[in-house]
C-alpha cells in the first residue's frame, strides 16, 4: 500500500513538472517571430560595415573577405579575387606593386585600406 502510494505520489510529481505542451502552431508563429528579428539585426550590422566603410574605416587587406573588398569603390569581383590572390601585403599600396590593382583604383580606395 505505502509503495502504490509513494508511486502515484511520485508520478504526479514528475507529471507536474513537465514542461506544457505547445501547438505546433505556436511553435511556427515563435520561430518565424525570431527568423524576423535576426533578418533585422543582420540587416543592421550590414548597413553599419558599409556605413563604416563610407565614413573613414579602414579594411584590412590581408584579412578582408571578397564581399568586404567589394563594398570599396570600384572594386568588383575579380579585383577582391586578385587581391586575395596575391596576399600578404606589406603596406596596402603593395597591391599596385603586385598588380593586383591598378594606381588609379588604388587612389580610390587609399583611405579606406590598410595591410596588417
Amino acid at each position: 500500500m505505502k509503495r502504490a502510494l509513494f508511486c502515484t505520489a511520485a508520478l504526479l510529481a514528475l507529471t507536474a513538472c513537465t514542461p506544457e505542451r505547445r501547438s505546433p502552431d505556436a511553435i511556427r508563429e515563435d520561430t518565424a517571430k525570431a527568423t524576423s528579428e535576426a533578418v533585422k539585426d543582420v540587416k543592421a550590422v550590414g548597413k553599419g560595415v558599409a556605413d563604416g566603410l563610407k565614413e573613414g574605416g579602414t579594411v584590412n587587406v590581408n584579412t578582408a573577405s571578397a564581399d568586404d573588398l567589394e563594398k570599396l569603390p570600384g572594386i568588383d569581383v575579380d579585383s577582391a579575387r586578385r587581391i586575395i590572390n596575391q596576399r600578404p601585403y606589406d603596406d596596402a599600396h603593395d597591391m599596385v606593386k603586385k598588380h593586383a590593382i591598378s594606381k588609379d583604383e588604388y587612389d580610390r580606395i587609399a583611405g579606406k585600406v590598410v595591410a596588417k
